[in-house]
Parts: C-alpha cells; sequence; structure tokens
C-alpha cells in the first residue's frame, strides 16, 4: 500500500461493509476506503446488529488480496491490531486487549466492532474490513458491556475523522506486515491477548468448552488445554472469560 487509498465518503449508509460488498460485486472496483458518519443497518460477526451513532467511526476497507486465502485468513488479527494501535494512540493508558479472534476490549468493555467479509471476482479475492470505533459514545444498545475512546482519554478532545486518518495508516502498516507471514503478526497479537493463561469458555457453534487458553496456533485457531490435560485446536466460535467481565 504504496500510495494511500481514494476514501468514499457517506453522511448516512446502511452499512459500511454492505456497500463495500455492492461494489464488490458489481466488478472493476478500486481498492480503497468507504467512510460514513452514520449507518441504519450496521452489523457484526454472525449478523448482530452494531449500533452506530453519529460521532463514531464507520469504515471498510475493500482491496483485492494477491496473497489470497492465505493472507486474508491472517486480516481479522491484522485489523484487530491496527485498532488497538489506535487506541494505544488516543489513550495511551487504556491498554487495549484482544479477545479472540478481533475484538478489541478495554477492561471487559467493547471498543470495536470488526468484520472480515471476502469474495471473488474476475481479478481474483476480494477483501471487505470492516471497522467501527466506538470514538465519542459507547452506544447503550451494544449488547454488551461498551467504552469509547472519549471515556477512555478525558479531557481531550478528537474527530472520528481524525480517528479514520489514524486508523488507515495503522490498518496499511499491519496488511503489509501480514502479508509478509503470520508470525510476527501472532507474536504481537498475544502480547496483547485478553485472558492468555486463564480459563475461558468458548461456544463453537454446539455445546459449550472450557480451558485454559494456552496459546494460538500458527494458523490462528485457539488451543486451549482442557481440564484432562488434553488439547483442543478451535478455529470457530465466542470466548468468555470464567469468572471474569
Amino acid at each position: 500500500m504504496s500510495q494511500p487509498w481514494p476514501v468514499h465518503r457517506f453522511d448516512t449508509i446502511d452499512s459500511t461493509n454492505t456497500e463495500a460488498k455492492r461494489r464488490a460485486k458489481a466488478g472493476s472496483f478500486a481498492d480503497g476506503w468507504i467512510v460514513a458518519d452514520e449507518q441504519t443497518a450496521g452489523r457484526g460477526r454472525l449478523e448482530r446488529g452494531w449500533a452506530s451513532p453519529k460521532g463514531n467511526l464507520f469504515c471498510t476497507a475493500l482491496f483485492h488480496e494477491p496473497g489470497g486465502f492465505a493472507v486474508a485468513a491472517r486480516i481479522p488479527f491484522a485489523a484487530a491490531l491496527a485498532v488497538s494501535d489506535v487506541a494505544q494512540h488516543f489513550a495511551p493508558g487504556a491498554e487495549a486487549r484482544l479477545k479472540w479472534p478481533n475484538d478489541v476490549r478495554v477492561r471487559g468493555q467493547k471498543l470495536s466492532g470488526i468484520l472480515i467479509e471476502t469474495g471473488n471476482d474476475g481479478a481474483g479475492l476480494w477483501v471487505a474490513a470492516g471497522m467501527g470505533i466506538n470514538v465519542a459514545e459507547a452506544p447503550p444498545a451494544a449488547g454488551q458491556a461498551a467504552t469509547c475512546l472519549a471515556t477512555l482519554a478525558p479531557g481531550t478532545h478528537f474527530t472520528a475523522g481524525e480517528v479514520f486518518a489514524d486508523l488507515s495508516e495503522c490498518f496499511a502498516r499491519r496488511l503489509e506486515q501480514a502479508r509478509q507471514g503470520f508470525e510476527t503478526v501472532r507474536r504481537d497479537w498475544l502480547a496483547r491477548a485478553e485472558g492468555l493463561g486463564q480459563t475461558v469458555r468458548v461456544v463453537p457453534g454446539g455445546e459449550a468448552i472450557e480451558g485454559v487458553f494456552e496459546d494460538m496456533a500458527a494458523d490462528g485457531a485457539l488451543i486451549l488445554r482442557l481440564p484432562d490435560g488434553s488439547h483442543q485446536t478451535i478455529r470457530a466460535g465466542d470466548v468468555q472469560l470464567v469468572g471474569g467481565m
């Protein structure tokens, strides 16, 4: 990403990821950003709604990925790192943590939502990397405890536009890092991991599994140590800290 990507701005839109998918399916799109002041139908993983009031940041990077699915699988972790980089910049004392696979939280409260979607067109694999950051307020209808940068950095003032400018640079760096390989992304992610070494509960779609979050595999999967000492590798599911937030 040697040159800055163009930015397509909207006052109000249903969802920046939905717009990205429309452009991708229409074909012949140029890599770029879609940014909105407000979303009317924001969404997250598993089609959950994402509260999208004005003053917060809603954006999607839409681009072709020459590295194919091997690199695309790393992007959720790279995006989470980029958002946590932004949090450290604007709220340096906040200690943003990453909850597997790509939630960015501070003291158990959600700061960001990330949704990565992919598809194919005539030019190859495309990626829509959607990122929402609570800048001015923590939506009361978030469905879980939430926080925002304004709360984490009291006495300072910054706009969603300023946060986006920083995010676009951070994401460019983290995307390039992911394209070079996963090991350094994995190392950086684990350094900010929430719950590492603690007991967690994972719901992979069926019965919940409890174990100690011991490591992250070379492909990004979660490695749990079960009570009987055996290990289980999980590649999809929701994680909760047992006895924590």
